[in-house]
């Protein structure tokens, strides 16, 4: 049986990118007609800091799609969505055994890589596949996502002493919220199917990187190249053709890279916004800071 929920659902993973520190630039973004929208999709969910955001603040969204490429990020949404109560009741219970190991760097480790073996091993049990998921991104460096090319998660055990591991209040929220949410596994351009009556589009996908080193396109086995870029653009286009309002972030280049004009030349048709963002998740500490990004929109 779901719980009685009174908190407000909000991101259950740590995630590079992820827009909760955006919100109010994308509140002022959202087009003059916004009330008027009944469906929201958005093909690169991430964490779903706008998702969530997005259903508790606009009670007009009658209907919500999200979609990524990653499919462990998938399986996890869906988890949630449909049996919450057995993810809770296995975090909790990996919870206090990595707990229970705090003052024993060497037997704590053990366990995780244990674990980090276990999701690896590509568990036909979704439940406790999306638990793993959950589990490494609490207690794994810098929260960090990455996988190798054999699309095996790689990050090293985190220095947390006592991550909160199960969040439970916060994963039935999101439970409840999902429930009007449609999930989707597959290339951002098929979401077009599922467009109703007066539609928002929000794109977030994984950014063009400053450098060789600031890329976080490792965190599905499909990488995100300047083609693919463009072919966003280009479904991009195909929207504003059709009549639908859409709004997307993306890096801004903009003196970092010899390209730096790639996105402002890309999307010239539409209206470019720059704005300050503070990058969380980096795998080399001093590399974070406030940096500028793009906010580009259709209308």
């Amino acid at each position: 049986m779901q719980k009685t929920i009174f908190k407000t659902a909000k991101p259950f993973l740590k995630w590079a990118g992820g827009k909760t520190q955006l919100l109010e630039e994308i509140r002022k973004s959202l087009p003059e007609n916004f009330d008027q929208k009944e469906t929201f999709i958005e093909p690169f969910v991430g964490s779903g800091a706008v998702l969530f955001w997005m259903l508790n603040k606009f009670p007009n969204i009658k209907k919500a799609v999200i979609n990524d490429f990653n499919t462990d990020l998938i399986i996890t949404y869906k988890a949630i969505k449909n049996d919450v109560a057995k993810v809770v009741t296995q975090l909790k219970k990996w919870e206090q055994e990595y707990h229970q190991f705090k003052t024993d760097a060497d037997v704590r480790k053990v366990y995780y890589y244990e674990k980090r073996a276990l999701f690896n091993s590509r568990l036909e049990d979704k439940v406790t596949k999306a638990a793993l998921f959950i589990y490494l991104n609490r207690t794994c460096f810098n929260g960090l996502y990455r996988v190798n090319k054999s699309n095996g998660f790689n990050v090293p055990i985190g220095s947390y002493k006592t991550p909160m591991i199960c969040d439970e209040e916060n994963l039935y929220a999101v439970s409840e919220v999902l429930q009007k949410v449609e999930i989707l596994n597959g290339d951002f351009e098929e979401t077009t199917q599922h467009v109703k009556g007066q539609t928002f589009f929000y794109f977030d996908p994984p950014y063009k990187p400053l450098s060789d080193s600031s890329s976080f396109n490792s965190y599905a086995k499909v990488g995100f190249d300047d083609p693919e870029q463009i072919r966003l653009r280009d479904y991009c286009t195909k929207l504003h053709n059709e009549g639908h309002s859409w709004l997307l972030s993306n890096s801004d280049v903009k003196g970092w890279i010899e390209d730096g004009d790639f996105f402002d030349n890309l999307y010239d048709d539409y209206s470019i916004s720059r704005v300050l963002a503070r990058r969380a998740i980096n795998s080399k500490s001093e590399g974070r800071g406030k940096l500028n990004e793009l906010l580009i929109k259709n209308y």
